[in-house]
């Protein structure tokens, strides 16, 4: 029996497809050259965020918070909430909803300083999913702007072009590198060296653990008869018996038994020795800085930048999430105008509770304004005219 047969005059449409094309993995030809990521993001992923508590709570935390930003459709200057891409927003594919697809987006923007967008659908898209950063690769065209993104798992490869009318369904937001025309800067990479500080750091610390906070000591052999040597023998059994009966945590603090001449001498880590605490508190900062998350919501000690935690808090949203969010925002508008012609998505920064501190003295200013008209304040308040 045949696997294919010949579709029939009288055959009604093939239903409408909705799913990815990165989730089918189709190899399509179009022209183009790859150009591939110029850096290692399994490592940056794997030291920076799987190994590091700092890093990984900076991630955490701006992924999260610019993910929580909603996200309100205008039209004609007013809010449209009943609005088809409002409706996408809120629900943009069967397996997530909007906040869990923005906290994906907003992740892979922080981790690898590329965040990708994929939107399916016939006409207007209907669907949308975030795609790895690590998968992806630009395909310039011929005058450098991308013309289209390939897309590999699995050994195989899905290209992702531009659609009959030249509008590409994947939406690339990159954070900005002085170095590369394609590929956005990472966080992750310019605290490259502050998280290998921070790592080893506890690295050491652990092994200074183990070792009962302190280096074991010297063993000294006194004996002129002797020469003041050990025979082979002997010092082969002295590093049997150390090595069964002190090593490991288990054995931490159990005392020697000498005998022959052997004396213990003990060593202790003077205060600038033990001062790694310091520089890992050093380096946790500077990671925290990268991000541009303040040190103290991060629980670092030492940091007196900040008044409070409140503050902290305050400018964290102001100069870290909310330009982040208003960003993503404004890419998806333009991203899918053409799709959706007259609409316009923003933040609705009234609804973050973090901001109410500067939208309550906003509203005190503009109460206190008498020179205003109502349509005045109201527009200057953000608010429909």
């Amino acid at each position: 029996m045949p696997l294919f047969k010949p579709r029939r005059p009288t055959q009604k449409k093939a239903p409408e497809a909705k799913d990815s094309r990165a989730a089918r993995l189709i190899a399509l030809t179009t022209a183009g050259r790859p150009k591939w990521t110029p850096r290692d993001y399994g490592a940056l992923a794997s030291e920076g965020f799987g190994k590091n508590p700092i890093a990984y709570r900076c991630v955490r935390m701006i992924a999260e918070a610019a993910a929580a930003v909603p996200l309100s459709v205008f039209v004609g200057g007013r809010r449209a909430d009943d609005h088809p891409l409002r409706k996408l927003l809120q629900a943009p594919n069967p397996e997530q909803g909007g906040p869990d697809l923005m906290e994906a987006f907003f992740g892979h923007l922080q981790v690898a300083g590329n965040g990708y967008l994929e939107a399916s659908g016939e006409g207007a898209p209907s669907e949308l999913y975030a795609l790895r950063p690590d998968r992806m690769t630009v395909v310039p065209g011929p005058r450098g702007w991308p013309l289209a993104y390939d897309y590999q798992a699995a050994g195989r490869t899905a290209r992702i072009g531009r659609d009959a009318a030249g509008w590409l369904p994947v939406l690339h937001l990159k954070l900005f590198n002085p170095t590369d025309d394609h590929y956005g800067f990472s966080p992750l990479e310019a605290a490259a060296f502050a998280i290998d500080v921070h790592n080893a750091s506890g690295a050491w610390n652990k092994a200074l653990l183990d070792n009962s906070a302190r280096p074991s000591g010297a063993l000294v052999y006194a004996n002129r008869e002797a020469g003041d040597r050990l025979s082979a023998e002997q010092f082969d059994r002295l590093k049997a018996e150390l090595s069964d009966a002190h090593a490991g945590t288990a054995n931490a603090g159990r005392p020697l038994l000498l005998e022959g001449g052997l004396d213990w001498r003990p060593m202790s880590l003077s205060p600038a020795d033990m001062d790694f605490i310091a520089g890992k508190h050093a380096a946790a900062r500077e990671i925290a800085l990268a991000f541009g998350v303040p040190p103290q919501l991060l629980g670092v000690p030492g940091d007196a930048t900040y008044a409070n935690y409140r503050e902290a808090n305050g400018a964290f949203w102001r100069h870290t999430v909310v330009p982040l969010a208003e960003r993503a925002a404004r890419a998806l508008s333009v991203w899918l105008a053409p799709k959706f012609p007259g609409a316009r998505i923003a933040c609705d920064l009234d609804a973050v509770p973090a901001l109410s501190t500067e939208r309550d003295a906003l509203w005190a200013r503009l109460e206190g304004a008498s020179f205003l008209t109502d349509a005045e304040r109201r527009r200057l308040a953000g608010l429909e005219g």
